[in-house]
């Protein structure tokens, strides 16, 4: 029951991501090590986003929940679709 909440909640945040940051967005799916995964979001307008999951299994279900969402890899086109700003790299960079 409590990992189907997590999986409710996974959709909606996937869905507004979608909504906001136009369709269709690309999710790409990683295994975080046995105790959970992500499914990292990246709109039309090339914004970025994530959601953490308990196991791949939810993660491929959320993304097959969304509508506008195509399960994608990190291939050359989906890296080029991202558009990180200075600000977000000074944050991944720990300052």
């Amino acid at each position: 029951m409590a990992e189907d909440k997590k999986i409710g909640r996974a959709v909606k945040t996937a869905s507004e991501f979608v909504a906001a940051h136009g369709k269709p967005a690309r999710a790409v799916v990683q295994n975080v090590g046995r105790t959970s995964a992500r499914v990292v979001l990246v709109g039309a307008d090339g914004a970025m986003g994530d959601v953490v999951l308990p196991d791949v299994a939810s993660a491929e279900a959320v993304v097959e929940a969304v509508a506008d969402l195509d399960r994608h890899e990190w291939d050359r086109e989906t890296t080029d679709a991202v558009k990180i700003g200075p600000a977000h790299r000074r944050r991944m960079a720990g300052r």
